[in-house]
């Protein structure tokens, strides 16, 4: 069932509903009643929560660090004084910037760019997440349905602190060496969990230069697959053309052939005719010279003298 609904929540908006119909379907066919009701129960999330989902379900390692470093900010920002308070919200705009981005291109490659108000929605989700347990314990179940907002702020340290100065065990009930002490316990605290920050910045940046690389590495392939795809249909083209010229001079070939055909045929039919007329020619110059031999006995026959 979890698993059903994990992916619901990842399936792009406009898929949701058919979605959801197909896994309930499914659910009801295996004979789990109660799953197919659930599913049908869910709802579908805006574009910024699917987006959050997305980011969760897709870099489940960076979203437990981002988990855990809003605990560790919640918690610093209860004992840090103003100047570290400050330096901490640098960095945490920082660490929301980064992995609002990494959600635009997330959905971006499930072919959805995420608009500038839903950008805002993400980053305002995330915002929340460090700064409300409440927020961060919904975001973990990764199946969002709308954007979450976050409060005015973490918690003011000014506050913090005056509240542990009431009392006689407060912080100006202790003599200097006592102060001094704590102040050094802060700026360790504060030291470490910058170094943390820091750590988790130059991962982040390491990721994105990673993602950054495949990306271009992606392009690179796909432009290359373009252009042999392209060269591909370019040499289909040529061999389609050197067939239709081969074609069409077969075609005149075979008509040349044909002609030829008819040529010789005539030329024997006049050959034949030619022979006839000179047989015929033949038998009358024959039948000639013997009716002219038979003239000349003849004549010759009448010349002689008679006795």
């Amino acid at each position: 069932m979890g698993t059903a609904l994990d992916e619901l929540y990842v399936t792009p908006p406009p898929a949701f509903v058919s979605r959801r119909e197909g896994l309930a379907g499914e659910a009801r066919a295996a004979g789990r009643t109660a799953d197919a009701r659930r599913i049908r129960a869910a709802r579908r999330p805006s574009l910024a929560a699917w987006a959050a989902n997305l980011l969760l379900r897709s870099r489940p390692e960076e979203s437990r660090t981002f988990l855990d470093l809003g605990r560790a900010l919640r918690d610093a920002y209860r004992s840090l004084d103003a100047e570290g308070v400050k330096e901490l919200t640098e960095q945490r705009r920082s660490v929301v910037s980064a992995m609002s981005r990494q959600a635009a291109g997330l959905a971006a490659e499930a072919g959805h760019r995420l608009s500038d108000p839903v950008l805002r929605d993400v980053e305002a989700t995330l915002r929340a997440v460090l700064a409300d347990q409440d927020a961060a314990d919904r975001w973990a179940t990764g199946r969002l349905e709308s954007a979450l907002t976050p409060p005015s702020d973490f918690p003011d340290p000014t506050a913090v602190r005056t509240d542990r100065r009431r009392g006689p065990a407060g912080a100006a009930a202790k003599g200097p060496a006592a102060r001094q002490h704590t102040r050094d316990e802060v700026a360790e605290r504060r030291r470490r969990k910058q170094e943390q920050l820091a750590r988790e910045e130059r991962k982040r940046l390491a990721q994105e230069e990673q993602e950054q690389l495949a990306r271009e590495k992606r392009e690179q392939l796909a432009a290359e697959k373009r252009e042999r795809l392209a060269q591909e249909r370019r040499e289909r083209q040529e061999k389609r053309e050197h067939l239709r010229r081969a074609r069409e001079e077969a075609r005149a070939a075979d008509q040349r052939v044909r002609e030829a055909r008819a040529d010789l045929k005539r030329a024997e039919r006049q050959q034949r005719a030619a022979e006839k007329q000179r047989e015929e020619a033949a038998d009358a110059l024959a039948r000639a010279e013997r009716t002219a031999r038979e003239a000349a006995s003849e004549v010759e026959r009448l010349a002689e003298p008679t006795e």
